[in-house]
């Protein structure tokens, strides 16, 4: 799969910043993109390792914040504490298992139409939500 719109967008970025483009950016740049899940800066620090010893933990910090400010990461904090980062695409919400910490995502029209119906009914103009479900997840219910 090809990432080249992400990496021109930082690569725009970069330069309107000032910046310098640089392989480990590259590098956590593809790395993140290719998991397909809720990521720590530590997992990722890990994962990118494995091809770029060299790359320290600061960097894949400092690069997740940035890729952040691009808009190409999303930063997530769940009841575990715990900073993890999720590729940016189309609004969704979460189920999080509070016993295994799996995360789900869902999008739900019904749910989005009752909250813009619940801040019209307040005169509320919404910018932005987040919406996350605490619970048990099907392996760790203890009613199966």
């Amino acid at each position: 799969m090809s990432n080249e719109v992400e990496r021109r967008a930082l690569a725009r970025y970069l330069e309107e910043h000032n910046l310098k483009q640089t392989k480990q950016r590259e590098a956590i740049l593809e790395a993140f993109l290719g998991v397909r899940r809720h990521v720590t800066s530590e997992e990722l620090y890990q994962m990118v390792r494995e091809e770029h010893p060299h790359v320290g933990y600061t960097t894949v910090y400092r690069t997740m914040k940035l890729l952040c400010d691009v808009g190409l990461a999303n930063e997530r904090r769940f009841d575990d504490g715990a900073t993890r980062y999720e590729v940016e695409h189309e609004h969704h919400d979460h189920l999080v298992c509070t016993r295994c910490g799996k995360i789900i995502e869902f999008d739900s029209e019904m749910i989005e139409s009752a909250q813009e119906r619940i801040a019209k009914g307040y005169d509320f103009r919404v910018l932005r939500h987040r919406h996350e479900l605490y619970g048990h997840c099907a392996s760790c219910r203890d009613d199966r």
